[in-house]
């Protein structure tokens, strides 16, 4: 089975804001492969289901985005899912607006969500799709930049990028990290 978790911070006052593009992936994929079954277990909303043939589990860590290390522990550790088959959507502010980075492995950067998964799971290798969200503007804190919303020139772009960064995830079921960073990336 593949984990796809998505991160984001729970509540409206987060929905659509620049933080929660996993969450968005997550629910584009859930209407996509008609993934519904969502309910509350492991600190987290997890629905399963079937993508392409493969079991997923599509998962939404509640615990806030800096502790989402906990939620992701605990289910890998439920379901006995190697971290290999973990695959983590989330926002990256060193990366351009609509633009897609994938990874086999690598460090947590600055995103405090990855620092939390890395510090719980204790390893790197596994892989991450991230969606650039474009850099804070000079003057502006970063936590609420992370926090604000999308211009609606940004929002039409970024919709786009999470359909692209979910039919990634779809790849790295399917095919390979090596598949998917040669299709998206960019």
């Amino acid at each position: 089975m593949f984990v796809l978790a998505g991160l984001g911070n729970m509540g409206p006052q987060y929905e659509r804001t620049r933080h929660n593009v996993g969450f968005d992936t997550i629910d584009f994929l859930a209407v996509k492969y008609r993934i519904t079954n969502f309910k509350h277990k492991h600190k987290s909303l997890i629905a399963d289901g079937v993508i392409q043939g493969q079991r997923t589990m599509l998962v939404k860590p509640q615990t806030y985005m800096n502790n989402s290390g906990e939620a992701i522990r605990e289910i890998l550790d439920y379901y006995k899912i190697p971290p290999e088959q973990l695959i983590v959507i989330y926002d990256d502010a060193d990366i351009d607006v609509g633009k897609l980075r994938i990874r086999a492995k690598g460090s947590a950067g600055t995103h405090n969500g990855m620092r939390s998964i890395l510090s719980h799971i204790k390893t790197e290798d596994f892989p991450r799709i991230r969606i650039g969200i474009g850099k804070a503007p000079e003057k502006m804190d970063m936590a609420d930049f992370v926090l604000s919303r999308f211009t609606e020139e940004e929002r039409e772009l970024i919709n786009h990028t999470i359909e692209r960064a979910a039919l990634a995830a779809v790849t790295i079921i399917c095919a390979s990290v090596d598949a998917a960073m040669s299709r998206y990336n960019g």
